[in-house]
C-alpha cells in the first residue's frame, strides 16, 4: 500500500516454450516461460484506478532480436513484490509455480496472489475457462490459445514474437476485465457445458484489517 493509502494491483499472464506432451514431467516450471505481460496500476480506496502501465518481459533468449533496449525478466521482479494482490487466472496452478521456477529471491508463490478461478472453484466446485467467462461476463473471449503461443515462440521471428506478446497482453485485459466487474458487480457469468446460462456470485473484496473491523473498545477489552 502506497503512502497516500492507494493500493497496487497486478494483473499477469505467461506463456510457455513447450507443451505439456513435450515434457516428462507435470511441473509448468520444466515448460519455460517465453514472455510475461503485466499490467500495473494504483487504485484508490474506493477501487477506481488512479493510473495504469502494460509491459511485457522476454526471456534472454530473444536479446539478439530485440537488444538491450527490450525489458527481460530481471526488470519484473520488483512490480510483483510491491503489489497488495497480484492477479491472474489459474495462476495458483500454473503461472505461480512456472514463475517461482525462474524467482531466485524466494519463493513467488508465497507473494500476494489472487487467483480467479481459485475463487470460482470455491463457489462451484468445478473449474471453468477464462474464455467461457469472459465471453458471458465482459462479452469478449480469447484470440488465440496456448498451442498458438507455442507455435509462436518457436517461430521466434519478428511477426510471430510480436503476436506472442499481443496475445499475452489480450489475456491480460480480459482478466483484468472479468475482474473487476466481479469487483464492482459480486457476480460472474459463463454458460455451462449444457450450454445453460449460469451466474453466481463471488466476493473479491480486500479483507477488512482488523483494526478496522473491531471496534477500539472491544480491542482494549482483549488485553
Amino acid at each position: 500500500m502506497t503512502m497516500s493509502g492507494n493500493r497496487i494491483e497486478v494483473i499477469y499472464d505467461i506463456e510457455t516454450q513447450k507443451l505439456f506432451e513435450e515434457i516428462t514431467t507435470n511441473d509448468p516450471a520444466d515448460l519455460g516461460i517465453s514472455v510475461v505481460s503485466v499490467y500495473r496500476r494504483e487504485i484508490d480506496k474506493t477501487g477506481k484506478e488512479i493510473s495504469g502501465e502494460m509491459k511485457s518481459f522476454w526471456t534472454d533468449e530473444v536479446k539478439d532480436l530485440f537488444g538491450d533496449k527490450e525489458l527481460y525478466f530481471e526488470s519484473m521482479w520488483p512490480w510483483f513484490e510491491e503489489a497488495d494482490r497480484i492477479i491472474g487466472y489459474n495462476s495458483f496452478g500454473f503461472d505461480n509455480p512456472a514463475m517461482n521456477g525462474i524467482y531466485s529471491a524466494g519463493d513467488f508463490t508465497k507473494l500476494k496472489h489472487f487467483d480467479v478461478l481459485d475463487e470460482i472453484k470455491k463457489v462451484l466446485g468445478f473449474r471453468i475457462k477464462l474464455d467461457a467467462v469472459a465471453k458471458e461476463t465482459i462479452g469478449a473471449g480469447k484470440s488465440a490459445d496456448g498451442l498458438d503461443a507455442v507455435k509462436w515462440w518457436k517461430k521466434r521471428d519478428l511477426e510471430s514474437l510480436g503476436n506472442l506478446k499481443k496475445y499475452c497482453e489480450m489475456d491480460v485485459e480480459v482478466t483484468n476485465k472479468v475482474y473487476d466487474f466481479a469487483l464492482s458487480k459480486g457476480k460472474l457469468m459463463f454458460k455451462d457445458k449444457w450450454n445453460e446460462y449460469r451466474e453466481i456470485v463471488v466476493d473479491f473484496s480486500y479483507p477488512v484489517p482488523v483494526t478496522e473491523a473491531v471496534p477500539a473498545e472491544v480491542q482494549m477489552g482483549l488485553f
